[in-house]
């Protein structure tokens, strides 16, 4: 199983996640693609956008594990 961590990588995410895209989208991550935040990590992008880093690290292993099923 895959276990997402603060310093994982956007662009990793999305490309073991795809169906994570809408998540970041909702915390206002709308350049997902853009060579900038393929290179960021999961907890930059909390600190950005002013998010809790534990609070969606749970939701996106949520994501992770119901596309391993």
């Amino acid at each position: 199983m895959v276990e997402l961590t603060k310093d994982t990588i956007i662009g990793d995410v999305l490309r073991v996640a795809p169906d994570a895209a809408p998540l970041f989208m909702s915390i206002g991550m709308h350049c997902l693609y853009c060579p900038a935040s393929q290179g960021e990590t999961i907890e930059e992008a909390c600190m950005v956008h002013g998010v809790d880093v534990d609070t969606l690290l749970d939701e996106l292993n949520s994501i992770v594990a119901l596309q391993e099923d």
